[in-house]
């Protein structure tokens, strides 16, 4: 708990105020709720490096809420969504949360962008109240928590951890492929660090060792000493901690290069991007991945009509990332119906901690959270690109 939070008790009023193991206490906001609405937000890459993240992220969200609201909302009342530009940049994400929190008065933080993003303004939401669900970010600090530090019961994961589907992608390709010297390029920063956990916990299980281990800033666009080195130390394995540009830059300076070693990304790189920018340079790539991406032309059901509503309300194709910004929605909405009617944080506290499953139409992993788990799934697939489309090549993997 914050300073300001000790010193305010006036503040307990607009608070509920929750019994854990060891009688530590989570409290939880009630602000943005109203008879007739409730205030979420979120932080996006609008104008940054993964802009093209954050842009089909904050279109899925947008296309969710008018779908929920158009129906009669929840429990008859509508969400109200508010979104701030983030930049992918650390700073701008603590201001932003900020100004949600202390103007706004967001009931929930729904589907923030990015790894670092998310890290630095966490703790703003938790000393409010403010539940942190489903942040755009696998990383393990999004779903972990210490009982000791009851404010961390606010925060859910709904995406494959990176770690854990790292993990099964690599074991699936060194037992499929017989690999013999793995390698890994990895973003400098909190995401690149996950990848490079997976990594390493992977092969420590299988006692191999890895034979080449190099970074990059975050930003960077220049990737040639990196693929230099690890074909220089041999590698037939590359694993990728990187991001759509970042994928796209290093498999195309080991074609330069005349390299014709396997690549496997993390789950950041298994976006339509990759193929449609990429083209020649990206083909044969590996990635994980938590649901089989839709094309419009093969999709069938609810997911065709979807594609189709999607690309008339925005006038484009629907990606991954669109497809991961409508399900943190519909999961929020989910879970606030579960709630019941005058919705407390205390009651969305409650119904997301108690087992019931929400089923998207998209045939990803079930989402199911408990009192002590509160990441949905780490059941991975591994897809390959193939003639320019994503295909899946195993499913169910557990490492």
């Amino acid at each position: 708990m914050s300073k300001s939070f000790r010193a305010l008790g006036l503040a307990v009023s607009a608070l509920s105020l929750t019994c854990l193991p060891a009688a530590a206490q989570t409290k939880v906001t009630n602000e943005g709720i109203s008879a007739t609405e409730i205030v979420i937000g979120t932080h996006q890459d609008l104008s940054g490096p993964i802009k093209v993240w954050g842009v089909p992220v904050s279109n899925g969200m947008k296309m969710a809420v008018e779908e929920i609201n158009a129906s009669g909302g929840i429990n008859g009342c509508k969400i109200k969504l508010i979104l701030e530009d983030s930049g992918y940049d650390p700073k701008r994400a603590v201001l932003a949360s900020q100004k949600m929190v202390e103007r706004d008065k967001v009931f929930a933080m729904v589907g923030p962008m990015g790894s670092p993003t998310v890290l630095a303004a966490q703790d703003i939401l938790f000393d409010a109240g403010v539940l942190q669900l489903f942040p755009l970010t696998a990383a393990e600090f999004t779903f972990k928590f210490d009982p000791a530090k009851p404010q961390e019961r606010l925060k859910f994961n709904n995406l494959l951890p990176y770690v854990e589907s790292t993990r099964a992608a690599l074991k699936y390709m060194m037992e499929a492929k017989s690999f013999k010297k793995p390698c890994i390029m990895h973003q400098d920063d909190e995401y690149g660090k996950n990848v490079l956990d997976g990594f390493t916990q992977q092969l420590d299980a299988m006692k191999v060792p890895a034979a080449s281990v190099t970074s990059y800033k975050r930003g960077a666009s220049d990737f040639s000493a990196q693929v230099a080195k690890m074909k220089s130390d041999g590698c037939d394995l590359v694993v990728l901690g990187t991001v759509i540009r970042e994928t796209i830059g290093a498999m195309s300076e080991a074609r330069k290069l005349g390299w014709d070693v396997t690549f496997l990304g993390a789950t950041p790189t298994n976006v339509l991007e990759v193929p449609t920018l990429g083209k020649d340079a990206v083909e044969g790539l590996y990635a994980a991945a938590a649901f089989e991406i839709p094309y419009e032309d093969t999709a069938k059901g609810k997911v065709k009509e979807w594609l189709a509503n999607y690309k008339k309300m925005f006038g484009t194709d629907a990606n991954t990332q669109a497809i991961i910004g409508y399900n943190a929605v519909t999961t929020f909405a989910f879970y606030a119906n579960k709630a019941g009617k005058d919705l407390t944080g205390q009651k969305m506290l409650d119904a997301l901690e108690s087992g019931d499953k929400f089923l998207d139409i998209f045939n990803s992993p079930p989402t199911i959270f408990s009192k002590t788990n509160h990441l949905a799934s780490t059941i991975t697939q591994v897809q390959q690109i193939k003639n320019g489309r994503w295909v899946l090549m195993q499913d169910n993997l557990m490492f």
